[in-house]
């Protein structure tokens, strides 16, 4: 009898609910899953786990009376929700910004002529990282997205030139004024040269990995760019985007992950597109010193 006096009780509730109710626990569940995928692999995980267990032992604390344990755990959350937002500005920057771009994903595709020329730059960006590959000469080339760099373009030196493998080998060429910069690519075009990237902060990178490769996963975590780099020490072709560094690519692999990336009318995300064949987190790869 009170198995079914709880049928009718859960039957009652399910028939009250509307449709306001469902878009409301769908949208909740969609800024769960967020959430969730933006800290999964970041330091912003370990944290959520610390926050759930300090949370924890509130709880307990509050329903055992436990007083002065709890008195302090509520100074520390209190405290600590402020800490929080000053440790870890770089990854609230970097999850806001990606929650702006999404807009851009609705804005019209490009035309004809804009993607000729992307598509043009990418095959000499891919000659370039080639050619550069093979003399062992460090390279770091930003391929702008949604995410406006004008910050990272304001460090360096304007250029606004026709993407060429010529003019990339002599910007990166041994020696020349800008070649231990970064070249940033915006709409097909050469835009600027010698900016200096911020350097990632993740601790779980392959200790090896030189000043380039972090500065092309930091760009890549505060950004949607595409960072490419080469290898000085071993000629590698990389790629880094939202924070994870796919390695030893060859230059048809290279081509073909920037077209998709660029030109396909969804812009896939660079995981989408090598999932499951050359794709290494930036702490899991093989070493490769820079």
């Amino acid at each position: 009898m009170a198995f079914l006096d709880y049928l009718e009780y859960v039957w009652n509730q399910l028939s009250n609910i509307k449709i306001i109710d469902v878009i409301d626990i769908f949208l909740v569940a969609l800024v769960f899953y967020a959430v969730i995928k933006f800290v999964r692999g970041r330091r912003a995980g370990k944290l959520l786990a610390g926050i759930g267990i300090l949370f924890l032992l509130l709880l307990i604390s509050g329903l055992l009376e436990m007083r002065a344990l709890n008195f302090i755990l509520n100074s520390v959350v209190s405290i600590g929700m402020i800490a929080i937002v000053i440790v870890f500005q770089p990854e609230l920057r970097s999850a806001l910004e990606k929650v702006g771009g999404f807009s851009d994903n609705f804005k019209v595709r490009m035309d004809s002529d804009e993607a000729s020329i992307v598509r043009s730059a990418i095959g000499e960006i891919s000659v370039a990282a080639e050619e550069l590959s093979k003399k062992k000469t460090g390279a770091l080339i930003v391929l702008e997205r949604n995410t406006r760099l004008g910050d990272v373009i304001r460090t360096g030196t304007t250029v606004d030139a026709v993407t060429s493998s010529f003019l990339l080998g002599n910007i990166f060429f041994h020696n020349a004024p800008l070649h231990d910069g970064a070249v940033v690519i915006r709409k097909g075009r050469v835009h600027a040269a010698g900016c200096f990237l911020p350097l990632s902060s993740n601790n779980d990178i392959v200790k090896e990995l030189g000043t380039r490769h972090r500065a092309a996963i930091g760009m890549s975590e505060n950004s949607d760019a595409l960072v490419l780099v080469v290898s000085e020490e071993t000629g590698s072709i990389s790629v880094a985007s939202d924070g994870e560094l796919v390695r030893g690519l060859t230059r048809e692999q290279l081509e073909e992950m920037l077209v998709a990336s660029l030109l396909d009318e969804n812009k896939k995300n660079i995981t989408q597109v090598v999932k499951g064949r050359f794709f290494k987190k930036g702490g899991e790869s093989k070493n490769e010193e820079e």
